[in-house]
Parts: structure tokens; C-alpha cells; sequence
């Protein structure tokens, strides 16, 4: 899945558009996605590296770790009436990009910080899909 080179062959190369939204997203981080970013950032999270609002394809996922093939998402409240988006979004991943996705809301991460990043960790675990 990783191993396409050519242009055409990697449908999860992210446009313009998609790349700004990134960087605005990287700026204007949630209080959770902060909180996590911290215990993400810089192999903090027993050496794996994590890029924070990271664009694949049309999508920008909030963290991703590239050598385990894992996405992780912190939803908002803006996620309780789109489940159907999220699903397909979590398809699209997982096809084209051949990653795991694994979703968290604000609260778990607010809440219970060190239970999420101890989940995390055992993501980490799993070789890539």
C-alpha cells in the first residue's frame, strides 16, 4: 500500500486547498487535541513519530503515525450528527490509504488522558494493516 511511487497511484496526495486547511488546522488546535499532541509529539509515545493535522487525500486527520498505518481522531461535539461522513471517511482511509483509524471524543481525552494515550500505545503495538 505504501510502496506506490507514481502520481497517480497515490490517491491520498492531498491538494492545495486540502494542505492549507492543514496548516490552519495545526494552528488552531481543540484544548484535546492539545492535551494528546503533547504525549504524541516528538516520539514521546515509546519512539513512534506522529505528524498532527495531517492531510491524505481529501481529508486532514488529526494525528498520524505513518509507520504503524494508524490515524487517530478526536471528535467534538460536531461529530454527534455525522456518523455517516465519519464511516465513510474511515472507509475511504482504510482503502486508498490502507490505514486503522482509531477515534476518541474530547471527553475520553479530557477526562481520561492517560487511558486514551495508553490505548494508543496498544495500536502502536499492531504492525501496520
Amino acid at each position: 500500500m505504501f510502496l506506490c511511487m507514481t502520481e497517480r497511484n497515490r490517491p491520498w496526495r492531498a491538494g492545495a486547498a486540502v494542505r492549507e486547511n492543514a496548516r490552519r488546522l495545526r494552528r488552531e488546535l481543540t484544548v484535546a487535541e492539545r492535551a494528546l499532541w503533547y504525549h504524541l509529539r516528538g516520539g514521546r509515545l515509546d519512539g513512534f513519530h506522529f505528524r498532527r493535522q495531517h492531510p491524505l487525500g481529501p481529508f486532514v486527520v488529526d494525528f498520524y503515525c505513518a509507520a504503524r498505518g494508524l490515524v487517530i481522531e478526536v471528535d467534538g461535539d460536531t461529530h454527534a450528527d455525522r456518523e455517516d461522513y465519519d464511516a465513510a471517511r474511515t472507509l475511504w482511509l482504510q482503502e486508498h490509504v490502507g490505514c486503522r483509524v482509531v477515534r476518541f471524543t474530547n471527553d475520553d481525552v479530557r477526562k481520561n488522558l492517560e487511558a486514551v494515550v495508553e490505548a494508543i500505545r496498544t495500536h502502536l503495538r499492531q504492525p501496520p494493516p
